[in-house]
């Protein structure tokens, strides 16, 4: 009977601790949220143009679906292909071309294969399209990020890109009330709002973006400073890892990236510290330290190149869409990270972009941008590119830098107050 007594009991204790387990899980402020919708989601692709049977497009990246930002180019690829009812053989794909030759080669068998369109995705990739471009006239060659479009004289030759420091600095906006959170719940003090950011290269493209995520959260947490760790790679998980470390190493307590690995989301995982990423969501890998990302989205560029050619209409030397485009997206934002009215404020932010009362690069703004204590008020910018990045282009106008107006490509390269570069060598 005793042991009887006993075993009862002892079931009874643990059924008790399970649902004592299964409530702490389940309710109260412990409840996961997951993540919200998108303040800023990914248009539908819509067309209204017949396409022809003989019609194709070929895309040449410069890695494949394993780097986050190849992976957003096809993204859209597949997404407009299912749109417009495009084929298989209409849609010729060419992954892990490398910014060599091997990209000139790329682009003329696309062209010989009777593409229409020829559409390279990566800055190193410009000479050899360039190249391709003077070989056959009667095809298009569009090439993202690139400079000299509007200087080649060859009107078969466009750039694009978007106006991604819109998305930037939404993000940053929730990276700074994160800070907020972190120095209200005495995690840190207001002098340690330090974010680290994993940049590539010094270059414009990388510059513009890290600025304008600074920038947001600096509207937002006026103390914030921010750390650069360059890689000299867009694609390199262990570099990127590691320069993820070394900015925790040095006191950076939120990360960001303009880098194309899981390197530095997943450093940031490990060790507990909140992420923004880039290209696409991290959630999935890093639920417990994603905030949000940005990204570009491809699909209306593509689909203007599509209409252009088969209504032979002008495709523009330089393109840039932004948010009213639907060429600047969100991720959803993970509210069991994200510190509270995140949502609600990058939603304002939106509002402002769209009414035309925000401006990343505003340099009227008492201590927001500064360089050496001093508000810009001049800033010759390099936009018709040479060899020896001779600035050329009044930059300020109305107010504010005028990032990718006369230029899809960023050109702003200024190295404002509050951002610090750990190496240059890139």
């Amino acid at each position: 009977m005793f042991k009887k007594i006993l075993s009862l009991v002892l079931v009874a204790a643990m059924i008790a601790t399970l649902c004592a387990v299964f409530a702490s899980c389940d309710t109260g402020s412990d409840e996961l949220k997951g993540l919200s919708e998108s303040p800023l989601p990914t248009p539908a692709v819509s067309s209204s143009v017949e396409i022809p049977d003989d019609f194709k497009i070929g895309f040449i990246c410069l890695h494949d679906e394993n780097s986050t930002y190849d992976n957003n180019f096809l993204k859209a690829v597949t997404a407009v292909k299912t749109a417009l009812g495009l084929t298989d053989a209409q849609v010729i794909v060419k992954t892990n071309i490398d910014e060599s030759n091997a990209c000139y080669v790329a682009a003329k068998d696309l062209a010989s294969q009777g593409c229409k369109i020829v559409f390279a995705n990566s800055f190193g990739h410009e000479p050899f399209m360039l190249q391709a471009a003077a070989e056959f006239p009667e095809v298009e060659f569009c090439h993202a990020t690139g400079t000299m479009a509007h200087t080649a004289g060859l009107d078969n030759f466009h750039n694009a890109f978007a106006s991604i420091y819109q998305g930037r600095y939404l993000a940053g906006i929730a990276a700074g009330l994160k800070l907020n959170e972190m120095i209200e719940a005495g995690k840190i003090t207001a002098d340690q709002a330090v974010m680290g950011y994993v940049g590539a290269f010094t270059y414009a493209e990388v510059m513009s973006g890290f600025t304008s995520f600074y920038l947001g959260a600096k509207s937002v947490c006026p103390s914030v400073t921010m750390k650069v760790q360059y890689t000299g790679s867009w694609y390199d998980e262990a570099l990127e890892q590691e320069a993820a470390n070394a900015l925790l190493a040095a006191g950076c307590v939120l990360i960001s990236q303009h880098a194309d690995s899981m390197g530095a989301p997943s450093a940031c995982e490990v060790k507990g510290v909140p992420n923004v990423s880039y290209n696409g969501s991290t959630y999935d890998a890093c639920p417990e330290t994603f905030i949000v990302s940005s990204a570009i989205n491809w699909a209306p560029y593509y689909t203007y190149i599509i209409e252009s050619v088969i209504n032979g209409t002008e495709i523009a030397a330089d393109w840039c869409g932004g948010i009213k485009e639907g060429s600047v997206v969100l991720s959803g934002i993970n509210l069991d990270v994200a510190a509270e009215g995140t949502v609600k404020a990058i939603e304002d932010a939106i509002a402002g972009f769209k009414a035309g009362t925000l401006q990343v690069f505003d340099v009227t703004k008492d201590n927001y941008i500064t360089v050496n204590g001093e508000k810009l008020t001049s800033y010759m910018a390099d936009v018709d590119t040479d060899d020896a990045f001779t600035p050329d282009t009044e930059a300020i106008k109305d107010g504010y830098f005028n990032e990718s107006g006369d230029r899809s490509a960023p050109y702003f390269d200024i190295l404002i107050d509050g951002i610090e570069n750990l190496n240059t060598k890139y």
